[in-house]
């Protein structure tokens, strides 16, 4: 059964790469915890290389510092699942990539991997449109794969709605 989240999920993309278009951007993806999926979902649409550039999955915390250059000592200190090492991923997108725009998550899906302070479900997110950092945390219920298919939802949603919010440059209007 199709959950509301995951039917939604292509129309955010057409809204996306709609306004990514409008735009002239380009976007990245830095994914841990849905190991790829907010890319699939983007280039689940077809032409979607006129607006999304790559993605990155950086599953282990080597690879996010190896593909992103998260600072290990970070990690070490604050967690895979934090606001510093989400803000970082999506900052090593920006910079490892020619995009304007990327999105970033690493959360804990489960059903193992919790903790009190972290429990499954809990899931940062960091995005970056036109050198704006943002970033939140989410807690989301149900198992891995509710996990991972609301986490997507956000993402893209949250993202969609932080492009409707910045202003568009001169000469890409909506004429």
């Amino acid at each position: 059964m199709m959950t509301r989240e995951a039917s939604a999920v292509p129309a955010l993309c057409l809204a996306l790469a709609a306004a990514l278009q409008r735009r002239g951007w380009m976007m990245a993806t830095a994914e841990s915890c849905t190991g790829g999926l907010i890319a699939g979902a983007c280039t689940d649409l077809s032409g979607s290389s006129q607006w999304f550039e790559r993605g990155f999955v950086t599953y282990s915390n080597q690879a996010k510092t190896e593909l992103l250059g998260v600072d290990p000592l970070v990690v070490q200190r604050e967690g895979a699942v934090s606001e510093a090492v989400v803000r970082a991923m999506v900052q090593g997108a920006l910079h490892h990539a020619p995009v304007q725009v990327a999105v970033a998550v690493t959360g804990v899906a489960g059903p193992t991997g919790g903790s009190a302070d972290k429990p499954v479900g809990t899931v940062w997110f960091g995005w970056n449109v036109d050198g704006q950092v943002r970033s939140e945390v989410q807690h989301f219920s149900g198992d891995r794969a509710d996990v991972r298919r609301a986490t997507v939802h956000h993402a893209l949603a949250r993202l969609l709605a932080l492009l409707h919010d910045t202003a568009t440059p001169p000469g890409h209007g909506d004429d």
